[in-house]
């Protein structure tokens, strides 16, 4: 089948970035929390960039750039910020959850994207953060396709282990086709999308064996799954860790 150009979706990432702060100052309160998920909502880039100040993983005009991006493609868009647990060394976290729909032509494309976070902050300003946990979903179609993302949040450097997106109901003797691509840490800066080359699934969704990389990081994959009745498209961020105690974070 030929090449399909899907949407990169993700763009929760236009709210934060991928870095890993270097030392963490004080967690954010929950005035901060709220005056966050409020600036998001309301639509003007200059409400977020005011609660925010350079930092590890935190650069302001890259955030700006990024979040018109968000808002043209999906101009709907709404996020809720919550507290989440606290991570296995004492560090709270930070759900943020964004959804949203576009009309393209006669398609309507609608958006559910999540990620994990530890923040920092200074005073009334956010100053650093590093991602735990991310998953973007975007479908289209009259219906909306259910799939389970079978992919781990986490695995051991060289692991090799499954990336596995499948339909939740049975496909009835329709054809669907899927393919699946990483995507590079340049790509996700840029939100750029990635090509996949679609093959015939032999089954009720898509599985792949891969193999992590020799060195901790991270490793995003781009699925794609065409269905008589919808297209879904997932990113998944794993990360990549040393030792089996960082598994969990």
């Amino acid at each position: 089948m030929p090449h399909l150009r899907p949407f990169l979706l993700a763009l929760l990432s236009a709210s934060m970035v991928f870095t890993r702060p270097e030392a963490m100052a004080a967690p954010p309160g929950p005035a901060l929390l709220q005056n966050l998920e409020q600036a998001l909502n309301n639509g003007s880039p200059s409400g977020l960039i005011a609660l925010v100040e350079a930092g590890p993983g935190l650069d302001p005009a890259l955030l700006e750039a990024r979040y018109k991006i968000l808002r043209d493609r999906f101009p709907d868009a709404r996020w809720t910020v919550t507290s989440a647990a606290p991570l296995r060394d004492g560090r709270p976290t930070v759900a943020i959850a964004v959804s949203g729909s576009r009309m393209e032509g006669p398609f309507r494309y609608s958006l559910q994207a999540e990620q994990l976070l530890a923040l920092s902050a200074n005073g009334s300003l956010l100053n650093g953060q590093e991602l735990i946990r991310e998953t973007t979903t975007m479908r289209s179609g009259e219906a909306s396709l259910p799939v389970s993302v079978l992919i781990p949040d986490a695995v051991l450097t060289g692991q090799r282990y499954d990336v596995d997106v499948v339909f939740d109901e049975p496909l009835d003797g329709a054809v669907a086709a899927g393919g699946i691509t990483a995507i590079t840490p340049e790509q996700i800066s840029a939100l750029e999308t990635p090509d996949l080359e679609l093959a015939a699934l032999g089954g009720g969704g898509l599985f792949k064996t891969v193999q992590a990389p020799l060195k901790p990081g991270s490793q995003t994959w781009a699925v794609l799954l065409v269905h008589p009745k919808g297209i879904v498209s997932t990113t998944k961020r794993v990360r990549v860790v040393a030792d089996k105690a960082s598994l969990t974070p």
